[in-house]
C-alpha cells in the first residue's frame, strides 16, 4: 500500500507530519481519528481530524496535496450515509425542519 507524508493542523499534534494511507483512490481518508489512552484507565480520548487542501494549482485548480485540521465539535459520527437511510436527530434542513 501507498502512504503519503501528511501533515497536521491544529490541536495536540500541530506541527506533526505523519504517513498516512492512501486510499483506492490515491487519497488519504477524509477524517482521520487518534485514540489517546486515559491515565486513569478510563475511555480513550478520541482526537479527530478532517482533511483540507493544502493548496491548489493556480492554473488548474487541482488539488496538489492534502493536510488535516483538527476538529474539536466532531462528534461519533464515521461510517457510510446511504441515500435511503433515516437522516440523523442532530441534521437538520429536512422537510420537518421548524424553522423553514
Amino acid at each position: 500500500m501507498k502512504s503519503q507524508d501528511t501533515p497536521f493542523e491544529g490541536g495536540p499534534m500541530d506541527g506533526r507530519v505523519l504517513p498516512v494511507l492512501l486510499g483506492m483512490t490515491g487519497h488519504p481518508p477524509k477524517t482521520y481519528r487518534i485514540p489517546v489512552p486515559d491515565p486513569d484507565g478510563g475511555p480513550p480520548t478520541v482526537l479527530v481530524y478532517r482533511r483540507v487542501p493544502r493548496e491548489q494549482s493556480r492554473r488548474t485548480g487541482l488539488v496538489r496535496g492534502w493536510k488535516y485540521t483538527y476538529d474539536p465539535e466532531a462528534g461519533p459520527g464515521g461510517g457510510i450515509r446511504w441515500p435511503w437511510s433515516k437522516p440523523d436527530a442532530g441534521r437538520s434542513g429536512g422537510p420537518d425542519d421548524a424553522d423553514g
